[in-house]
Protein backbone atom coordinates (compact mmCIF):
# COMPACT_ATOMS: atom_id res chain seq x y z
CA UNK A 1 0.00 0.00 0.00
CA UNK A 2 1.69 3.12 -1.11
CA UNK A 3 0.40 6.56 0.51
CA UNK A 4 2.42 8.80 -1.64
CA UNK A 5 1.63 11.30 -4.36
CA UNK A 6 3.40 11.26 -7.86
CA UNK A 7 5.59 14.10 -9.13
CA UNK A 8 3.21 15.14 -11.35
CA UNK A 9 -0.05 15.34 -8.73
CA UNK A 10 2.66 17.25 -6.32
CA UNK A 11 3.40 20.11 -9.21
CA UNK A 12 -0.08 20.22 -9.97
CA UNK A 13 -1.40 20.73 -6.85
CA UNK A 14 1.72 23.44 -5.53
CA UNK A 15 0.77 24.81 -8.68
CA UNK A 16 -2.86 25.44 -7.97
CA UNK A 17 -2.16 26.53 -4.25
CA UNK A 18 0.48 28.94 -5.34
CA UNK A 19 -2.58 30.07 -8.42
CA UNK A 20 -5.03 30.17 -5.28
CA UNK A 21 -2.83 32.13 -3.00
CA UNK A 22 -1.85 35.12 -5.65
CA UNK A 23 -5.02 35.30 -7.45
CA UNK A 24 -8.03 34.11 -5.62
CA UNK A 25 -6.89 35.44 -1.58
CA UNK A 26 -8.09 39.12 -1.79
CA UNK A 27 -9.17 41.82 0.49
CA UNK A 28 -12.86 42.00 -0.69
CA UNK A 29 -14.13 38.83 0.61
CA UNK A 30 -15.49 39.96 3.96
CA UNK A 31 -17.10 42.35 1.87
CA UNK A 32 -18.71 39.90 -0.54
CA UNK A 33 -19.82 37.55 2.07
CA UNK A 34 -22.17 40.49 3.36
CA UNK A 35 -23.42 41.29 0.44
CA UNK A 36 -23.51 38.12 -0.91
CA UNK A 37 -21.68 38.59 -3.92
CA UNK A 38 -20.52 36.07 -6.42
CA UNK A 39 -16.98 36.90 -7.90
CA UNK A 40 -16.78 36.38 -11.22
CA UNK A 41 -13.88 37.87 -11.33
CA UNK A 42 -11.93 35.00 -9.58
CA UNK A 43 -14.22 32.32 -11.45
CA UNK A 44 -12.98 33.86 -14.89
CA UNK A 45 -9.75 33.46 -13.35
CA UNK A 46 -10.38 29.94 -12.68
CA UNK A 47 -11.33 29.25 -16.09
CA UNK A 48 -8.31 30.63 -17.21
CA UNK A 49 -6.37 28.60 -14.98
CA UNK A 50 -7.79 25.18 -15.89
CA UNK A 51 -9.54 24.87 -12.76
CA UNK A 52 -13.28 24.59 -14.66
CA UNK A 53 -11.48 22.08 -17.12
CA UNK A 54 -11.07 19.59 -14.77
CA UNK A 55 -14.19 17.16 -15.21
CA UNK A 56 -13.71 16.97 -18.98
CA UNK A 57 -11.42 15.67 -21.14
CA UNK A 58 -9.07 18.09 -23.31
CA UNK A 59 -10.90 16.61 -26.60
CA UNK A 60 -13.74 18.99 -25.48
CA UNK A 61 -12.21 22.26 -23.36
CA UNK A 62 -11.05 20.26 -20.29
CA UNK A 63 -7.55 20.97 -18.69
CA UNK A 64 -5.89 17.56 -19.29
CA UNK A 65 -6.48 14.59 -21.77
CA UNK A 66 -8.58 12.76 -19.91
CA UNK A 67 -10.60 13.13 -16.74
CA UNK A 68 -8.50 11.95 -13.82
CA UNK A 69 -10.52 12.20 -10.23
CA UNK A 70 -7.14 11.26 -8.26
CA UNK A 71 -5.69 14.43 -9.30
CA UNK A 72 -8.72 16.44 -9.46
CA UNK A 73 -9.16 15.65 -5.76
CA UNK A 74 -5.31 16.63 -4.94
CA UNK A 75 -5.98 19.60 -6.55
CA UNK A 76 -8.79 20.92 -5.77
CA UNK A 77 -7.88 20.29 -1.50
CA UNK A 78 -4.68 22.36 -2.37
CA UNK A 79 -7.27 25.14 -3.92
CA UNK A 80 -9.38 24.88 -0.82
CA UNK A 81 -6.47 25.56 1.15
CA UNK A 82 -4.69 28.29 -0.95
CA UNK A 83 -8.29 30.44 -1.02
CA UNK A 84 -10.63 31.45 1.94
CA UNK A 85 -13.34 31.43 -0.34
CA UNK A 86 -15.46 28.48 0.77
CA UNK A 87 -18.30 29.57 -1.79
CA UNK A 88 -16.40 29.99 -4.26
CA UNK A 89 -14.57 26.51 -4.15
CA UNK A 90 -18.50 25.18 -3.63
CA UNK A 91 -19.92 27.58 -6.55
CA UNK A 92 -16.84 25.76 -8.56
CA UNK A 93 -17.06 21.82 -7.69
CA UNK A 94 -20.79 21.90 -8.32
CA UNK A 95 -20.21 23.43 -11.42
CA UNK A 96 -17.68 20.79 -12.42
CA UNK A 97 -19.16 17.38 -10.50
CA UNK A 98 -22.94 18.14 -10.90
CA UNK A 99 -23.06 19.49 -14.51
CA UNK A 100 -19.93 19.15 -16.36
CA UNK A 101 -19.00 15.76 -15.24
CA UNK A 102 -22.59 14.57 -15.82
CA UNK A 103 -22.36 15.86 -19.63
CA UNK A 104 -18.72 14.25 -19.96
CA UNK A 105 -20.11 10.52 -18.80
CA UNK A 106 -23.72 10.71 -20.29
CA UNK A 107 -23.81 13.19 -22.85
CA UNK A 108 -23.57 12.11 -26.69
CA UNK A 109 -21.36 13.17 -29.16
CA UNK A 110 -23.48 16.40 -30.05
CA UNK A 111 -23.86 17.14 -26.27
CA UNK A 112 -20.64 17.19 -25.63
CA UNK A 113 -19.14 19.30 -28.22
CA UNK A 114 -21.90 22.03 -27.71
CA UNK A 115 -21.76 22.11 -23.94
CA UNK A 116 -18.56 20.70 -22.52
CA UNK A 117 -16.01 23.79 -24.38
CA UNK A 118 -17.71 27.13 -22.73
CA UNK A 119 -18.04 25.05 -19.51
CA UNK A 120 -14.46 23.82 -19.26
CA UNK A 121 -13.70 27.76 -20.24
CA UNK A 122 -16.25 28.79 -17.75
CA UNK A 123 -17.82 31.25 -20.10
CA UNK A 124 -20.73 29.28 -19.26
CA UNK A 125 -22.04 28.48 -15.86
CA UNK A 126 -23.76 25.00 -14.83
CA UNK A 127 -26.18 24.29 -12.61
CA UNK A 128 -28.00 20.82 -11.05
CA UNK A 129 -31.42 21.10 -10.92
CA UNK A 130 -33.18 18.48 -8.27
CA UNK A 131 -34.29 19.58 -5.49
CA UNK A 132 -37.86 20.77 -5.01
CA UNK A 133 -39.89 22.49 -2.45
CA UNK A 134 -41.63 18.52 -1.41
CA UNK A 135 -38.59 16.21 -2.46
CA UNK A 136 -35.89 17.57 -0.63
CA UNK A 137 -34.31 13.93 0.97
CA UNK A 138 -37.33 11.98 -0.86
CA UNK A 139 -35.50 13.33 -3.91
CA UNK A 140 -37.76 11.10 -6.26
CA UNK A 141 -40.76 12.39 -5.22
CA UNK A 142 -40.72 15.08 -7.64
CA UNK A 143 -43.57 16.68 -9.22
CA UNK A 144 -41.09 18.89 -11.91
CA UNK A 145 -42.98 16.88 -15.09
CA UNK A 146 -41.75 16.54 -18.71
CA UNK A 147 -44.43 15.51 -21.09
CA UNK A 148 -43.74 14.12 -24.38
CA UNK A 149 -44.80 16.02 -27.51
CA UNK A 150 -43.65 15.66 -30.94
CA UNK A 151 -39.82 16.28 -31.14
CA UNK A 152 -39.47 16.49 -27.47
CA UNK A 153 -40.79 17.34 -23.94
CA UNK A 154 -42.33 19.65 -22.42
CA UNK A 155 -41.48 20.74 -18.43
CA UNK A 156 -43.14 21.88 -15.92
CA UNK A 157 -42.10 22.70 -12.02
CA UNK A 158 -40.04 24.63 -10.15
CA UNK A 159 -35.89 23.87 -8.59
CA UNK A 160 -35.06 25.26 -5.47
CA UNK A 161 -31.96 25.38 -3.64
CA UNK A 162 -29.96 25.25 -6.50
CA UNK A 163 -26.08 27.01 -6.45
CA UNK A 164 -25.65 29.21 -9.24
CA UNK A 165 -29.26 29.21 -10.55
CA UNK A 166 -29.36 32.71 -10.75
CA UNK A 167 -26.48 32.77 -13.57
CA UNK A 168 -26.82 29.78 -14.63
CA UNK A 169 -26.73 29.24 -18.16
CA UNK A 170 -27.05 25.55 -18.22
CA UNK A 171 -28.78 23.22 -15.94
CA UNK A 172 -29.16 19.60 -15.76
CA UNK A 173 -32.56 18.96 -15.08
CA UNK A 174 -34.65 16.35 -13.21
CA UNK A 175 -38.15 15.48 -14.38
CA UNK A 176 -40.35 12.87 -14.20
CA UNK A 177 -41.35 11.82 -17.80
CA UNK A 178 -43.76 8.73 -16.86
CA UNK A 179 -44.45 9.52 -13.16
CA UNK A 180 -46.40 6.50 -12.84
CA UNK A 181 -43.15 4.75 -12.48
CA UNK A 182 -41.73 6.30 -10.02
CA UNK A 183 -38.19 7.01 -9.49
CA UNK A 184 -37.65 4.65 -12.76
CA UNK A 185 -39.85 7.46 -14.66
CA UNK A 186 -37.00 10.01 -14.14
CA UNK A 187 -35.35 11.43 -16.43
CA UNK A 188 -32.38 14.08 -17.06
CA UNK A 189 -32.18 16.72 -19.64
CA UNK A 190 -29.59 19.71 -20.34
CA UNK A 191 -31.64 22.69 -20.45
CA UNK A 192 -29.96 26.50 -21.68
CA UNK A 193 -30.46 29.52 -21.36
CA UNK A 194 -32.35 29.99 -25.09
CA UNK A 195 -35.50 28.02 -24.38
CA UNK A 196 -38.28 29.66 -23.42
CA UNK A 197 -40.06 29.32 -20.13
CA UNK A 198 -36.52 28.58 -18.34
CA UNK A 199 -36.71 31.77 -16.01
CA UNK A 200 -33.63 32.14 -13.26
CA UNK A 201 -35.41 33.67 -10.10
CA UNK A 202 -33.37 35.64 -7.85
CA UNK A 203 -30.58 35.05 -5.19
CA UNK A 204 -31.75 33.60 -1.91
CA UNK A 205 -29.67 34.75 1.46
CA UNK A 206 -28.34 32.52 3.57
CA UNK A 207 -26.49 31.30 6.74
CA UNK A 208 -22.86 30.60 4.95
CA UNK A 209 -21.41 30.05 1.31
CA UNK A 210 -22.51 33.79 0.35
CA UNK A 211 -20.62 34.35 -2.33
CA UNK A 212 -21.85 31.05 -3.54
CA UNK A 213 -25.74 32.23 -5.50
CA UNK A 214 -28.34 29.87 -4.76
CA UNK A 215 -32.05 30.26 -5.69
CA UNK A 216 -34.83 28.52 -7.58
CA UNK A 217 -35.10 27.22 -11.28
CA UNK A 218 -38.74 27.70 -12.82
CA UNK A 219 -40.16 26.05 -15.97
CA UNK A 220 -43.33 27.19 -17.53
CA UNK A 221 -44.04 25.08 -20.47
CA UNK A 222 -40.52 25.09 -20.91
CA UNK A 223 -40.00 22.90 -24.38
CA UNK A 224 -36.79 20.57 -24.76
CA UNK A 225 -35.75 19.23 -27.69
CA UNK A 226 -35.37 15.39 -27.92
CA UNK A 227 -31.76 16.28 -28.45
CA UNK A 228 -31.02 17.80 -25.25
CA UNK A 229 -32.18 14.87 -23.41
CA UNK A 230 -29.44 13.42 -20.96
CA UNK A 231 -28.98 9.42 -21.36
CA UNK A 232 -32.32 7.01 -22.29
CA UNK A 233 -35.29 8.32 -20.61
CA UNK A 234 -36.13 6.45 -17.57
CA UNK A 235 -32.65 6.88 -16.74
CA UNK A 236 -32.65 10.42 -14.50
CA UNK A 237 -32.26 8.03 -11.33
CA UNK A 238 -28.82 6.31 -12.66
CA UNK A 239 -27.42 9.43 -13.56
CA UNK A 240 -28.14 11.33 -10.64
CA UNK A 241 -26.84 8.73 -8.16
CA UNK A 242 -24.12 8.61 -10.30
CA UNK A 243 -23.51 12.30 -10.42
CA UNK A 244 -23.66 12.80 -6.59
CA UNK A 245 -21.02 10.29 -5.69
CA UNK A 246 -18.34 12.82 -7.96
CA UNK A 247 -19.84 15.36 -6.01
CA UNK A 248 -19.87 13.98 -2.37
CA UNK A 249 -15.93 12.95 -3.58
CA UNK A 250 -14.47 16.31 -5.01
CA UNK A 251 -16.82 18.95 -3.57
CA UNK A 252 -15.52 18.50 0.06
CA UNK A 253 -12.13 18.30 -1.26
CA UNK A 254 -11.85 22.37 -0.85
CA UNK A 255 -12.88 21.88 2.23
CA UNK A 256 -10.50 19.37 3.59
CA UNK A 257 -7.92 22.41 2.66
CA UNK A 258 -10.11 24.83 4.49
CA UNK A 259 -9.58 22.73 7.39
CA UNK A 260 -5.48 22.78 6.83
CA UNK A 261 -5.62 26.23 6.86
CA UNK A 262 -7.58 26.28 9.69
CA UNK A 263 -5.52 23.71 11.49
CA UNK A 264 -2.94 25.82 11.09
CA UNK A 265 -4.29 29.49 11.58
CA UNK A 266 -5.45 28.14 15.48
CA UNK A 267 -1.72 26.39 16.14
CA UNK A 268 -0.04 30.07 15.17
CA UNK A 269 -2.50 31.70 17.59
CA UNK A 270 -2.63 29.38 19.83
CA UNK A 271 1.59 29.96 20.30
CA UNK A 272 1.25 33.65 19.96
CA UNK A 273 -1.86 34.36 22.30
CA UNK A 274 -0.68 34.81 26.06
CA UNK A 275 -2.99 34.64 29.09
CA UNK A 276 -1.43 34.05 33.02
CA UNK A 277 1.41 34.55 31.65
CA UNK A 278 2.23 31.78 28.58
CA UNK A 279 0.87 30.93 25.41
CA UNK A 280 -3.02 29.57 25.64
CA UNK A 281 -1.63 26.51 23.40
CA UNK A 282 0.51 25.62 26.65
CA UNK A 283 -3.43 24.83 28.58
CA UNK A 284 -4.49 21.22 27.59
CA UNK A 285 -8.22 22.53 27.18
CA UNK A 286 -6.68 24.61 23.62
CA UNK A 287 -4.04 21.58 23.07
CA UNK A 288 -6.97 19.07 22.84
CA UNK A 289 -9.05 20.98 20.85
CA UNK A 290 -6.09 21.59 18.59
CA UNK A 291 -5.53 17.45 18.59
CA UNK A 292 -9.04 17.25 18.06
CA UNK A 293 -8.67 18.92 14.90
CA UNK A 294 -5.93 16.96 13.73
CA UNK A 295 -7.50 13.73 13.76
CA UNK A 296 -11.08 15.05 12.10
CA UNK A 297 -8.52 16.64 9.20
CA UNK A 298 -6.66 13.20 8.57
CA UNK A 299 -9.54 10.83 9.08
CA UNK A 300 -11.23 12.94 6.54
CA UNK A 301 -8.15 12.72 4.25
CA UNK A 302 -8.17 9.17 4.24
CA UNK A 303 -11.89 9.05 3.33
CA UNK A 304 -11.26 11.44 0.89
CA UNK A 305 -8.41 9.34 -0.85
CA UNK A 306 -10.19 6.26 -1.00
CA UNK A 307 -12.96 7.55 -2.36
CA UNK A 308 -11.20 9.63 -5.10
CA UNK A 309 -9.42 6.48 -5.75
CA UNK A 310 -12.28 4.11 -6.05
CA UNK A 311 -13.97 6.47 -9.08
CA UNK A 312 -10.63 7.12 -10.78
CA UNK A 313 -10.89 2.66 -11.05
CA UNK A 314 -14.42 2.99 -11.93
CA UNK A 315 -15.50 1.08 -8.21
CA UNK A 316 -18.40 1.35 -7.20
CA UNK A 317 -18.42 3.99 -4.05
CA UNK A 318 -21.60 4.83 -2.75
CA UNK A 319 -20.74 3.52 0.85
CA UNK A 320 -17.25 5.16 0.89
CA UNK A 321 -19.32 8.33 -0.59
CA UNK A 322 -22.02 8.58 1.87
CA UNK A 323 -19.11 7.89 4.88
CA UNK A 324 -17.19 10.67 3.42
CA UNK A 325 -19.61 13.25 2.99
CA UNK A 326 -21.19 12.38 6.46
CA UNK A 327 -17.58 12.15 7.89
CA UNK A 328 -16.19 15.17 6.36
CA UNK A 329 -19.22 17.40 6.61
CA UNK A 330 -19.69 16.83 10.25
CA UNK A 331 -16.09 17.08 11.13
CA UNK A 332 -15.91 20.65 9.31
CA UNK A 333 -18.43 22.04 11.50
CA UNK A 334 -16.91 20.62 14.72
CA UNK A 335 -13.30 22.02 13.88
CA UNK A 336 -14.36 25.54 12.81
CA UNK A 337 -16.58 25.70 16.42
CA UNK A 338 -13.33 24.82 18.08
CA UNK A 339 -11.19 27.19 15.79
CA UNK A 340 -13.79 29.85 17.31
CA UNK A 341 -13.23 28.79 20.78
CA UNK A 342 -9.25 28.92 20.48
CA UNK A 343 -10.04 32.51 19.30
CA UNK A 344 -12.06 33.38 21.62
CA UNK A 345 -13.82 36.80 21.69
CA UNK A 346 -11.89 37.63 18.33
CA UNK A 347 -12.88 34.18 17.10
CA UNK A 348 -16.63 35.58 16.94
CA UNK A 349 -16.13 38.97 15.55
CA UNK A 350 -16.54 38.66 11.38
CA UNK A 351 -13.64 41.05 11.10
CA UNK A 352 -10.98 38.40 12.47
CA UNK A 353 -12.61 35.95 9.57
CA UNK A 354 -12.18 32.60 12.39
CA UNK A 355 -16.48 32.85 12.36
CA UNK A 356 -17.08 32.77 8.86
CA UNK A 357 -16.00 28.96 8.51
CA UNK A 358 -18.48 27.63 10.53
CA UNK A 359 -21.15 29.76 9.24
CA UNK A 360 -19.99 28.05 6.00
CA UNK A 361 -19.49 24.85 7.08
CA UNK A 362 -22.96 23.98 8.58
CA UNK A 363 -24.03 23.96 4.90
CA UNK A 364 -21.96 20.75 4.40
CA UNK A 365 -24.61 18.67 6.43
CA UNK A 366 -27.29 19.81 4.26
CA UNK A 367 -26.01 19.88 0.63
CA UNK A 368 -25.95 16.71 -1.28
CA UNK A 369 -27.92 14.98 0.99
CA UNK A 370 -27.88 15.27 4.38
CA UNK A 371 -26.03 13.84 7.31
CA UNK A 372 -28.81 11.74 8.14
CA UNK A 373 -29.30 10.24 4.61
CA UNK A 374 -25.76 9.79 4.60
CA UNK A 375 -26.55 7.42 7.94
CA UNK A 376 -29.46 6.00 6.47
CA UNK A 377 -27.68 4.85 3.20
CA UNK A 378 -24.82 3.10 5.62
CA UNK A 379 -27.09 1.21 7.47
CA UNK A 380 -28.55 -0.21 4.76
CA UNK A 381 -25.48 -1.26 3.25
CA UNK A 382 -24.74 -2.63 6.50
CA UNK A 383 -27.89 -4.91 5.75
CA UNK A 384 -30.16 -2.77 8.67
Amino acid sequence: MDFSWSKEYTDYRNSVIEFAKSELDDDTLVQRDHEGTFPQNLWDKCGKFGILGLAAPARYGGTFEEVDLMRAAYALEGLGYGCPDVGLNLALNAHLWTVVMTITIFGDEAQKKKYLPKMSSGEWIGAHALTEINSGSDVYEMKTTAKKVDGGYILNGEKRLVTLAPIANVAVVFANSKPELGKWGVSAFIVDETMQGFERQPVQQKMGLRTAPIGRLKFTDCFVPDKNRLGREGAGFSICNHSLEYDRCCILAGKLGAMQRQLEQSIEYAKSRQQFGQPIGKFQSVSNRIADMKLRLETSRLLLYKMAWLKKNDKPAMLEAAMLKLHLGEAYVASSLDAIRIHGGSGYLTEHEVERSLRDAVGGVIYAGTSDIQRNIIAKFLGL
